[in-house]
């Protein structure tokens, strides 16, 4: 059986070289990678997961900084079930060099499961994700 993710970026990001790596990566290791691009709104990934409800995961990226104000929708699309599987979220994740524990909390209360600073861990988390009892610790 295949395994199926859905990737995008951020609603306000364009960077897209990353996002094509990480997909390249995932699909060399048998992943089908559904790939929504840049800025992608919430309600794409809920139309993506609608369209692929056997996905795994949703796989949000951001380098610009904004992911908080970009992922707003987010609580009331994951209430209303429309994003019924884990979020992670990677990148750069705020504006400025300055990097606080409060920031990933703040992800959280948004509904994001797993916040990842390196691509490599994808295939290991969503191992994880799979086995409830081998749910991975957070990774940063």
């Amino acid at each position: 059986m295949t395994r199926t993710v859905i990737l995008g970026m951020a609603a306000s990001d364009a960077h897209v070289v990353a996002n094509q790596l990480i997909a390249h990566s995932l699909r060399s290791q048998g992943f089908h990678v559904v790939n929504l691009g840049a800025c992608t709104s919430i309600a794409e990934f809920a139309t993506a997961y609608d369209e692929h409800p056997d996905a795994e995961a949703v796989i949000i990226g951001s380098l610009n900084g904004h992911a908080y104000e970009d992922l707003q929708d987010l609580p009331a699309a994951r209430a209303d079930g429309l994003l019924g599987c884990p979020v992670i979220l990677g990148g750069n994740l705020s504006v400025g060099s300055n990097k606080e524990a409060a920031d990933d909390e703040r992800f959280h209360a948004l509904g994001v499961e797993m916040i990842l600073s390196d691509p490599e861990l994808l295939p290991a988390t969503l191992d994880g994700f799979r086995s409830p009892s081998a749910r991975p610790a957070e990774v940063r």
